[in-house]
């Protein structure tokens, strides 16, 4: 079967012959030519990343903004077409508002996540809609005082993480992510850790520049979403630039090395 749509993705009603969406599978791909959204549930609450590329440099920072507080204890993280996940946030935080109006408390991170799964879902179902460009992270604290962290793709699949990648360099981070202990992983070491992440995987010569959002819902919050202070943010990203320009250093070193080594020489 090939590859291309082949007419079954005129719209997103229909199936190829082999069980695929091909527009939720589109949608998919512009996923992951967007910054990098990295989420981290920790054993004191939650961080949330994003690489946020500047695109011109006329742009107001805080007008491009790739995290949104829906509520006060769950937070919003996008990648993809920041129009298409802005009317996921509409509708999260109409779900907020209508849940504390009936039942006089904050929407936990679950309920929040599973409604806006079926929002999104529901714009794969029906010719006259087209799926969603991007994929969501929702960081929040439940009633019970737990940390939580979602993920949403175009499709409205719905799965809870302990950390989770959306954009590009979403396997490298993933290969990252892997060697945390996360029973023991604090707030403070997931803002520095997500900052090296970034800084690593970002390709100085292919990629933008960009500048890193990053909030938090977590005990020295008192388990409100909220941005990470700004010097805390700074100290990670000054140590993550150190860590990568060492780590450029010893590998133009190991390159010297291998120049500087003596030809073998030919076997009898």
């Amino acid at each position: 079967m090939s590859a291309t749509g082949s007419g079954y993705d005129l719209s997103v009603t229909t199936f190829s012959p082999d069980g695929r969406v091909f527009q939720v599978e589109y949608a998919a791909k512009a996923i992951e030519k967007s910054g990098t959204a990295i989420g981290i549930r920790c054993a004191d609450g939650i961080v949330l990343g994003v690489e946020k590329a500047i695109t011109s440099r006329m742009i107001l920072n805080e007008s491009t903004r790739r995290i949104y507080t829906v509520g006060i204890h769950n937070g919003i993280a996008i990648s993809g077409f920041a129009a298409d996940a802005r009317q996921i946030v509409n509708r999260g935080r109409e779900e907020a508002t209508s849940y504390k109006s009936y039942y006089a408390g904050p929407i936990p991170g679950n309920v929040l996540a599973n409604r806006l799964a079926g929002f999104i879902h529901l714009h794969t179902l029906y010719w006259y809609y087209r799926p969603f460009g991007c994929a969501v992270l929702i960081g929040s604290y439940n009633p019970q005082g737990e940390p939580e962290l979602y993920q949403i793709d175009p499709s409205g699949v719905c799965h809870g993480y302990y950390a989770a990648v959306i954009g590009k360099n979403k396997e490298a981070a993933k290969s990252e992510l892997e060697k945390i202990d996360f029973s023991t992983y604090t707030c403070k070491e997931a803002v520095k850790e997500i900052a090296r992440i970034i800084y690593k995987l970002h390709d100085e010569s292919k990629d933008k520049d960009f500048t890193i959002e990053m909030t938090w819902a977590c005990n020295d919050s008192k388990k409100k979403h909220v941005r990470v202070p700004a010097d805390l943010l700074q100290e990670a990203v000054d140590k993550a630039k150190e860590m990568k320009a060492k780590e450029e250093q010893d590998s133009d070193d190991d390159d010297d090395d291998d120049d500087d080594a003596p030809p073998a020489k030919p076997s009898k």
